[in-house]
Order: structure tokens, then sequence, then C-alpha cells
């Protein structure tokens, strides 16, 4: 491979938009575990804080991607609601191949517990990050973004 063809691979996938992606991605897995942390220590059962930090999450994750990550900012109800929907549906599918993968790694196969979370957790973020931008903060076919809240 010639050193203008890694280039271009390296430009097309350390861009703004990944980069942006991966911050907010920290983020939310900080918002997960403060979360948790706060609700299990407020005396919730572990099940309670789990799912309750999963949808604090999946709501932060939701507004960093659509307004910093991906620039959609069409905020008319409907749009946002079919944006929204979806986000959390791929979160939740995205979520139980997570489950299944950690069941199958670990639980079958017996691999270690921390290389299971570190195998699913890279494939999931990619999923999440390809669902995101084809599915759900996608442009128009002429390739323009959503409408702006800035009149731009």
């Amino acid at each position: 491979m010639s050193k203008k063809t890694i280039y271009t691979m390296l430009g097309k996938l350390c861009n703004a938009e990944s980069v942006t992606y991966i911050i907010f991605g920290v983020l939310t897995t900080a918002v997960d575990w403060v979360s948790y942390t706060i609700l299990w220590n407020l005396g919730a059962d572990y099940r309670v804080s789990t799912a309750l930090s999963w949808a604090a999450a999946v709501l932060f994750a939701f507004v960093t991607n659509k307004f910093f990550v991906f620039r959609s900012f069409d905020i008319s109800l409907g749009y946002v609601w079919k944006e929204f929907v979806s986000f959390v549906a791929c979160r939740a599918a995205t979520g139980v191949f997570t489950m299944a993968g950690m069941i199958v790694m670990v639980g079958m196969l017996h691999w270690n517990e921390f290389f299971g979370k570190l195998m699913v957790s890279a494939v999931s973020l990619v999923l999440n990050y390809i669902l995101s931008k084809l599915f759900i903060f996608k442009t128009d076919p002429e390739g323009a973004e959503s409408k702006d809240i800035r009149g731009d």
C-alpha cells in the first residue's frame, strides 16, 4: 500500500466527526457510570440503577450525537422524535448484541470477562457509529445537512 493510500484512509477515519464521536462516547460512558453510582449509593436496586443510568446515557448520547457529532440541527418535533426513536432502537439492538456477545465469549467460550467486554464494546462502538451515520442522522440526498436552527 502506498503512503498516499494510507494517508487517504487515515484522513477518512480520523476526521472531526469520528473524533467528536469518540470524545462524546467517553463522556456518555461517564454519564452512565456516575449516574449508576449515585443511584446505587442512594439505595436503588442495581437493576433500577442500571436501567436508569442506561437511559441517562442514551439521552445524553442522543443530544450530543445529534448536535455536536452529526450536526443535525432540525428541531421540528416530528423529525426529532423520528431520530430519537431510531437512536434508542439502535442502542437497544447493540445492547442486545453486547449481551449475546458476552454470553458467547465468556459463558460459552470461557474467555476472560475483561477481554470479552473490550471486544463487544469495540464492535458496539463501530456499529453505533455506522447506524447513527447511515440511518439516524443522515443528510438529504443532495448531501446538504439538515435544517440548521441558526437559519444557515
